[in-house]
């Protein structure tokens, strides 16, 4: 299902944009309002001194604009999650089955991270942080924020990884909650994000 949904949505758009619209009005009938709960709950629960973690309202789009029209040459080459002229940040902003999130370091945006959520209980997750405010801890909170909305929510915690990214198989290395389900065409990993058992519990 997933190389068809990858497929469509790269190949034919128009049937693509069908399937989203779908898809967000069963997602907000089904479980918009206990996936936006949990998210507020996970907005409160994990933070880091000296930044904020929060949704991002349709004012902070120009600010969403300005973080990724001012990474360097190569860095969004693995980060596409939707367009980034401003129409389609407020399409992306305006679906309820698209979540998204902002670290600010006083009031300025330096990451930005998401839920790309599907009624059928499984949703995708990215993140995007400032070069400048990396190796800070900022990832981290966003993974716990990102992880435990949709496990709280009993949803399945998804992405695709490039083996080509560097940096992103470096970072989830270590990380005990990953577990690759599939390998996709082009050098791609098809990864899910386990929730730990409780100690004890086997």
């Amino acid at each position: 299902m997933t190389r068809l949904l990858l497929f469509i949505k790269h190949r034919l758009p128009l049937l693509w944009h069908g399937i989203d619209w779908l898809n967000a009005l069963l997602f907000r009938l089904l479980h918009g309002d206990r996936m936006h709960g949990k998210s507020a709950q996970c907005l409160q629960e994990f933070n880091l001194d000296g930044f904020r973690f929060r949704s991002l309202t349709h004012d902070d789009l120009d600010a969403l604009f300005d973080l990724l029209h001012r990474q360097r040459e190569g860095r969004l080459d693995y980060f596409k999650p939707h367009g980034f002229d401003r129409q389609s940040l407020a399409r992306a902003w305006r679906n309820p089955a698209f979540l998204m999130f902002g670290a600010f370091s006083d009031e300025l945006l330096v990451g930005y991270f998401f839920l790309r959520c599907f009624w059928n209980r499984k949703c995708f997750v990215g993140r995007l942080i400032d070069e400048p405010y990396e190796q800070k801890g900022i990832g981290r909170v966003m993974n716990q924020i990102l992880y435990n909305t949709a496990w709280r929510s009993e949803f399945r915690c998804l992405t695709t990884i490039s083996k080509n990214n560097a940096l992103v198989m470096r970072s989830h290395a270590n990380n005990p909650t990953v577990r690759v389900l599939e390998e996709l065409p082009n050098d791609y990993l098809f990864v899910e994000f386990v929730q730990p058992k409780p100690k004890g519990q086997v």
